[in-house]
């Protein structure tokens, strides 16, 4: 079995407005760095290449620029967030269902959680 690939350190470097400092990426939000966590452990674990994850980032960044978003700097891991659920959705690795279930229970932790405090989702059964 071939071992997955790598993320190219110079693909990561031309990905536009990736919001970093001089140790790397910088997140404002826990969603953020657990959106990129995820989508780094879905490419090493061969879900998809790393080529594929770019270029679906690329099209969401593209598709929110021509809608007219104005990117002040604090958008780019909503765009992040919307090409990861694309490309699970394209994959089948999560079905529609699933991920509107999912993103309806998070809403609803989220609007049920006090702010500062973070935002668990209840387990059932």
């Amino acid at each position: 079995m071939t071992p997955p690939e790598r993320p190219d350190p110079r693909t990561l470097a031309d990905l536009p407005a990736i919001p970093r400092d001089d140790e790397g990426p910088v997140f404002r939000e826990p969603w953020e760095a657990q959106a990129f966590a995820m989508a780094v452990k879905l490419h090493e674990a061969g879900c998809f290449t790393w080529r594929e994850w770019a270029d679906r980032l690329a099209q969401e960044i593209r598709a929110a620029r021509e809608r007219g978003d104005p990117d002040p700097g604090t958008t780019y891991y909503r765009h992040w967030l919307a090409a990861l659920e694309r490309l699970v959705a394209e994959k089948g690795l999560v079905g529609g269902e699933e991920l509107a279930r999912r993103k309806a229970e998070w809403e609803s932790a989220a609007r049920e959680t006090p702010p500062g405090r973070p935002i668990e989702l209840r387990r059932e059964g």
